[in-house]
């Protein structure tokens, strides 16, 4: 299917962004894809983990959640990373406790 293809092709062209470290680009590349599939959780996962490269901790636990709260039940290795990412969030923003919690969390996965 088209739409399919179009967010596969962002999806890419976002991880080469990412890697060449043109973070705004990618997130502008991962934005566009979520316009198309806004339930797909790996696109929000791959949000948040730019948003982490650009050390905007505040968004990277917002993203990670909702990831979260998308992913498939079965789908336990992004959740565990999605929690992971929360914790390191956390403890940039100065919330220890809030990052034991989420690696309490990812540790159960």
């Amino acid at each position: 299917p088209q739409p399919s293809r179009a967010v596969q092709v962002l999806k890419d062209r976002a991880n080469d962004q990412q890697r060449q470290g043109d973070y705004a680009a990618a997130t502008v590349s991962l934005e566009r894809a979520l316009r198309i599939a806004p339930n797909d959780a790996e696109l929000w996962h791959q949000l948040a983990d730019v948003r982490l490269d650009q050390r905007r901790y505040d968004l990277v636990a917002q993203l990670a959640a909702k990831s979260n709260s998308l992913a498939a039940p079965q789908d336990l290795a992004l959740q565990r990373a999605n929690w992971s990412m929360i914790a390191r969030a956390r403890e940039s923003l100065g919330d220890t406790a809030g990052a034991r919690e989420a690696q309490r969390r990812a540790d159960s996965f």
